[in-house]
């Protein structure tokens, strides 16, 4: 039997109109409908002033973050053109505010075309406008001033126009995000600060004004670079180079494929080696490409072939060498790419990568040509590059001989052949049942294997004080017998927070062979101490461990208090006294809690080891934070903070003090 069409006919089918189109679906637009999307709606009215001021209208942009969260941009060039439009037959601010793909970017040729421009689509204004709380506009030019005021996407009032005195043609539009679009639209300064930073390095001579405001009043900073990318990576780089800044600029003319049209390519590259300073930054058309595209690969087998080529050259390469990757050539290359084209191919509105072909064609044989003369011309220059890319390359190789080692002797499988020293397994293979007791030394040991369910319970003992794994460096971690011995048993390998000793992380929960990790020390001083240093290395070895919630401590009793036939073990204090009250009238013996090495089978899996009466305290993630910063200021190297809380906290715990 057929079933029903549930009301799904001809009359289902909706176009969305007008305003709706960017208001029910801004991340069609904008990438999202976060505070990403709201970020980018601004840029998209940014990005039409940097278009006016690059084609030479005007060379001062001036963007004001209001406290209400309104932006304002002020440009200085021709003005928007709003009047009526007898070729359309509509007032062009109709079609610039309210129409999508409308602009003056689309016409070929002429004075007034725009021919390297950040937008091409016609969206970015008009949908900004319909994705507003309210927008004014204010607009001189022809010797007038014309206004428009616009809510939730509708003009209110039309386009007023009035005769204007002023010289200086120029836009300004002010708006406010619209939280019915957007789900937050409180972008912070620096979004802003980066933003006008990097259009400032791209766009050499403009002046750009950021304007903050603070209460009644506004902070101003002023970016500008006049000679654009090559001033920005001196100042990035400073003084911490092996070669010069070199500055190379070519044009090309191209296409993506036979069928397409031809368009033009500007390209600017500024760059150095540097083993203090790494790093690549990509714009087009001004834009930011976040994830790169053409030119980034263009850099990628550009570098890597001529330098390789380099290296054979001239005979640099030991015998059966492999040659150099990209990975060798990054941690020394700095370079910022700036380029232009008259025809974009963006993956995405967003205009984070381009993807076109001949962009990257160009490029390739741009970079690989001018590296050729550059290394011809300078030597010594090659000749210091080759030996830093081969140094990072051999370095690279070593570490990543030493993490498969490290990764064999931590992760392998615990047998015969590979035994972890008096580690005492448990019998069952079920992971959710399976206890880990990691206990210090080897009294504890004996008690602790006497005292458990050998079924699920597992005993790792710690012989000896474990590293202080804040302080050391990762070389001196792994050669720690005692370390690697425990995340052997653990099984999930480590997390290594280092660029520098990143490839030696092997992290991969799903090996973990227990349920619970137990910390289980003896209540005194020396005790805490293990505690806290075994803390710290599986806070900085294996964090995610703390955040899943798979570490906990075991509560040691402080006392056992007898009266008669009956004993009570407490574990601190307030416990202690809270019981002698209770037993007040009668005879009592308070004895201090031995060591776990001293108690008996039974003791230990009464107070300690059976999951109906023992005290665990998990880790929570909730806690990871402030344990960072205690494990930071008490264990790591902030001597001066540690002197500082000891001074103000330590009267507190004068009376724990072991002074005997």
């Amino acid at each position: 039997m057929a079933r029903p069409n549930s009301g799904y006919n001809n009359e289902s089918i909706t176009a969305l109109k007008g305003a709706d189109r960017v208001r029910k679906r801004p991340a069609v637009i904008f990438g999202s409908d976060g505070l990403d999307g709201c970020q980018h709606s601004i840029f998209e009215i940014f990005s039409n002033s940097i278009d006016e001021a690059r084609e030479g209208h005007g060379d001062r942009i001036v963007l004001t973050r209001y406290a209400d969260r309104s932006v304002e941009c002020e440009d200085f060039g021709r003005g928007i053109p709003v009047d009526y439009n007898t070729r359309e037959e509509r007032y062009n601010w109709e079609l610039v505010f309210c129409e999508l793909y409308a602009g003056g970017k689309y016409k070929e040729g002429g004075s007034d075309s725009y021919e390297f421009s950040l937008g091409l689509n016609g969206l970015g204004l008009c949908s900004t406008q319909y994705a507003s709380e309210y927008m004014d506009v204010e607009i001189f030019r022809d010797g007038y001033c014309y206004t428009l005021h616009f809510e939730h996407g509708e003009n209110v009032g039309g386009l007023k126009k009035e005769p204007s005195k002023r010289r200086q043609t120029g836009t300004r539009i002010r708006w406010r995000p619209d939280l019915d679009v957007f789900t937050d639209i409180d972008v912070p300064l620096e979004y802003y600060r980066e933003t006008i930073r990097r259009q400032a390095v791209v766009n050499p001579g403009i002046h750009f004004i950021l304007r903050n405001q603070i209460g009644q009043s506004f902070e101003e900073e002023e970016f500008l670079y006049q000679n654009g990318i090559s001033d920005y990576l001196a100042e990035l780089v400073g003084g911490e180079f092996i070669t010069p800044i070199q500055s190379w600029t070519a044009e090309r003319r191209g296409r993506d494929r036979e069928d397409r049209p031809e368009y033009k390519v500007k390209l600017n590259i500024a760059l150095c080696f540097s083993n203090q300073v790494a790093l690549t930054e990509y714009y087009h058309n001004s834009s930011w490409l976040e994830h790169g595209g053409s030119p980034e690969k263009a850099v990628k087998i550009a570098f890597v072939a001529q330098i390789d080529g380099w290296l054979k050259a001239n005979g640099k390469y030991l015998k059966d060498e492999s040659k150099i990757t990209y990975a060798d050539v990054e941690p020394c290359l700095a370079l910022i790419s700036s380029s232009f084209s008259t025809q974009t191919s963006y993956e995405n509105q967003t205009k984070k990568a381009i993807n076109n072909r001949f962009i990257y064609e160009a490029m390739n044989e741009f970079l690989r040509h001018s590296l050729e003369v550059y290394f011809t011309e300078n030597p010594d220059d090659a000749q210091k590059i080759a030996e830093q890319v081969l140094i990072n390359k051999r370095s690279r190789e070593s570490a990543e001989k030493t993490r498969l080692n490290i990764k064999k002797k931590l992760a392998g499988t615990i047998d015969l052949s590979n035994r972890v020293q008096k580690f005492v397994d448990c019998r069952t293979k079920d992971v959710s049942r399976r206890e880990i007791y990691i206990v210090e030394g080897d009294s504890a040991l004996g008690s602790c294997k006497l005292g458990r369910d050998s079924e699920y319970q597992a005993i790792m003992p710690v012989r000896g004080k474990i590293l202080n794994c804040l302080k050391a460096d990762y070389d001196r971690i792994f050669k720690s017998e005692i370390i690697t011995d425990v995340i052997k048993v653990l099984g999930c390998g480590v997390e290594v927070k280092s660029k520098a000793n990143k490839e030696l992380s092997f992290f991969d929960l799903d090996n973990l062979r227990w349920n619970k990790v137990v910390i289980c020390t003896d209540a005194d001083v020396d005790g805490f101490q293990i505690r806290t240093l075994i803390l710290t290395m599986l806070y900085r070895l294996t964090p995610q461990l703390i955040e899943k919630g798979y570490v906990y401590i075991a509560e040691s009793p402080l006392y056992e208090i007898t009266s008669r036939d009956k004993t009570w073990f407490v574990y601190s204090d307030a416990e202690k006294n809270k019981v002698v009250e209770q037993l007040s009238g009668q005879k009592i013996q308070i004895q201090r809690s031995k060591g776990l090495g001293e108690n008996d089978p039974d003791m230990m899996w009464l107070t300690t080891m059976n999951p109906e009466t023992r005290r665990l305290i998990k880790i929570s993630p909730e806690e990871a934070a402030a344990t960072s910063r205690i494990f930071d200021l008490l264990l790591g190297d902030n001597l001066a903070g540690r002197k500082d809380y000891i001074a103000e906290n330590g009267g507190l715990y004068l009376d724990e003090l072991d002074l005997a």
